[in-house]
């Protein structure tokens, strides 16, 4: 198992103070219990520090001495017309400022003078300081001891440790679950082979809140409350809450929180679907708002910036305004200005950043929705991060949060007995999120420019950057690409993309992200390696090889703009409604079914936004669409559509029934 390498810089620029510090420290270091590997390392300027602090994944703490320290800068007014060499004065303040905007997740201590103790402590612990140490004491010992105690602390799994140290107290249980530690399955002709291929400590685990010690998932006092904790100063919360349904389930509590029956929401119609469906379970007043289209690729991006502010300002009575970023594809909003304006009309601002989870812990992917005054956001750590499938966070940094409203809603959808390994997998991820994830990051970073690289030079096969992938209406609104997400061209390649898709699966062991009619997208994570890398590239250029004449694809038909919502989402979801086809006897569109009004939400996949929701009036031209895409070879999932036998209908609202709920607008 390899060891952890722990880093810790000393800046200070007296050379002979730096050193000795330095030696002192990694003295102590070597004669004193060290588990983390911790070495010191010293550097005499702010360039260098920048540099190292830029650059070194195993960074885990700084030790700035509160002295100015210099950066070698050009002056122009040297002798005979030439540059001469001056030097720029950066307060410890300002460069513990600069530290914490770059990496937010290291400890940072100060080097001060007992007589100066009252000054600087009072600027400084405004910021993000852990401490500070006298710089005359030359107390290494204790100084090591101090800030290895600190960086332990960091690495800590309050839940985690403390099912571990359960699981191996070997306790007989009288309890749920009813498995017993997987003693139902061992041993079993019938059942044995799936406790041989889960492992024995799958099933030790998996314990419930019977466990007094392992604490309560739904009133955490204990062990999850201080996990919680922890996750929230990671990840710059100001609360944080471990969500095991996913984060379609963290969406509908916020909503539930923030919303009563007939308040306004604005909302991205490219929203997840568990968005929807907080807005028929909220009973909330929704504002869609259409997304912009990139036509050529078929891919949603972001709502231009102008229609936010204009809904914003068309809606002041709106509760809360809820985007995602990034989206599916990569595309990040610039999120301040459009969270400002929200809250100038007291709206709330939600960010589901299921795609975005690990953006704190790299300079590269920030802001966060946090970061950029977002009262709440919501994140896949499964997806992005080291948690298990279901495993989300819900991020609070609302002034004005109503906790007990909030647990509440949270109780209502939360599992009395959730499963405590996803619990421990959030625990865990926050750790390396936190210990390694810069590191990670960093590497992550290079192997999508490798990725992009590689698969330009197959000549077929070309990447999407921002320039290709931005919609018309949204290229000035400062939007940018996380380049985690790769989306492939594969117009030239002579394949469609189903058969590619394909080709990659069988031939290659290759499974990708998602896609649409000409295009692949990658996903790269902190659990992607080199030799997957190379593994595509080598499929890819093979593929390319083959010199297959390119074929025209056919291009999915673009989803209608939103018509009218004539009823409140879950007011005409209740209705009972009745089953209409989408095709009369001659297996033409019906007509009978423009002018109707939808009760459930109709949602093709890819690309998941949803054509129809409860409530909204349904056009011909919806019709007319539908009707395409279920006359169509492609496969594609028709969320929403009910078949009676094989006729596809929709589920429409009763006249009847459309008298007795009450119009909108």
């Amino acid at each position: 198992m390899a060891k952890p390498v722990s880093r810790i810089l000393v800046i200070n620029d007296e050379h002979l103070v730096l050193r000795e510090f330095v030696k002192g420290l990694n003295a102590a270091a070597r004669a004193l219990d060290n588990p983390l590997g911790i070495s010191f390392a010293g550097v005499a300027t702010v360039k260098e520090a920048l540099a190292a602090i830029e650059s070194d994944g195993d960074l885990q703490a700084v030790l700035v001495d509160d002295t100015l320290y210099t950066l070698s800068a050009k002056n122009s007014n040297g002798k005979n017309g030439k540059p001469a060499s001056r030097k720029l004065q950066m307060t410890a303040l300002e460069l513990v400022q600069r530290i914490t905007r770059l990496r937010p997740e290291l400890d940072v201590y100060i080097l001060i003078a007992q007589e100066k103790e009252d000054d600087v402590v009072d600027a400084l612990f405004a910021e993000a300081v852990d401490g500070y140490f006298y710089r005359e004491e030359r107390d290494y010992r204790g100084i090591y001891r101090i800030l290895n105690a600190q960086i332990q602390e960091r690495a800590r799994t309050p839940f985690y440790d403390q099912l571990k140290n359960y699981v191996w107290m070997a306790k007989d249980q009288w309890h749920t679950p009813g498995h017993s530690s997987g003693e139902s399955l061992r041993g079993s002709p019938w059942v044995n082979d799936f406790y041989e291929f889960m492992g024995e400590h799958v099933f030790d685990a998996d314990l419930s809140v019977s466990v007094p010690m392992l604490d309560s998932l739904m009133e955490p006092k204990g062990v999850i409350s201080e996990a919680q904790a922890m996750a929230a100063k990671a990840f710059g919360a100001r609360r944080t809450f471990f969500a095991t349904n996913g984060t379609s389930t963290a969406n509908k509590v916020i909503f539930q929180t923030l919303l009563a029956p007939g308040e306004k929401l604005l909302l991205d119609r490219n929203c997840h679907k568990s968005v929807h469906h907080g807005v028929v379970l909220s009973g909330a007043h929704p504002v869609y708002l259409d997304s912009a289209l990139n036509g050529k690729y078929g891919l949603y991006g972001p709502v231009p910036k102008k229609t936010l502010l204009k809904e914003i300002k068309r809606h002041p009575d709106a509760q809360a305004l809820i985007l995602t970023s990034c989206t599916y594809d990569g595309l990040r909003y610039d999120l301040a200005p459009i969270v400002e304006a929200a809250h100038k009309h007291g709206i709330k601002v939600i960010i589901d950043e299921a795609w975005y989870g690990f953006a704190r812990f790299h300079p590269a992917f920030r802001p966060t929705a946090l970061e950029a005054g977002a009262d709440y956001a919501t994140q896949s750590t499964h997806k992005v991060l080291s948690a298990f499938s279901q495993a989300s966070m819900i991020h609070v940094n609302d002034p004005g949060f109503r906790e007990h409203l909030f647990r509440e809603n949270f109780n209502m959808h939360t599992s009395t007995s959730p499963q405590y390994g996803l619990i421990a997998s959030l625990d865990v991820a926050r750790k390396q999120a936190v210990m390694e994830g810069f590191k990670l990051l960093s590497r992550t970073l290079e192997l999508a420019k490798e990725v992009r690289h590689l698969v330009n030079s197959t000549k077929v096969f070309r990447v999407l950057e921002l320039d290709d992938l931005l919609p018309e209406q949204v290229r000035n609104d400062g939007i940018q690409l996380d380049p985690t997400k790769v989306t492939i061209d594969i117009s030239g390649c002579g394949y469609t993309v189903e058969d590619l898709q394909r080709q990659l699966f069988e031939r290659y062991n290759i499974q990708v992200e998602k896609s649409t009619f000409n295009t692949l997208t990658l996903l790269l994570t902190i659990g992607t390696t080199r030799s997957k890398v190379s593994r595509l590239y080598d499929a890819l250029m093979r593929i390319a090889r083959e010199g297959r004449h390119p074929r025209r694809l056919v291009q999915t038909p673009e989803i209608p703009g939103f018509t009218k919502l004539r009823y409140l989402p879950r007011d005409a979801y209740y209705c009972g409604g009745e089953l209409v086809p989408v095709f009369d006897d001659r297996e033409r569109v019906n007509r009978k079914l423009a002018g109707r009004t939808c009760a459930d939400q109709i949602v093709p996949y890819p690309p998941g936004i949803p054509v129809l929701v409860p409530g909204q009036a349904i056009t011909a031209p919806i019709v007319a669409y539908l009707g395409e895409l279920l006359h169509s070879h492609k496969r594609m999932e028709m969320h929403g559509i009910v078949h009676e036998g094989y006729v596809p209908c929709i589920r429409v609202l009763k006249p009847a029934e459309e008298k007795g709920l009450r119009r909108l607008g």
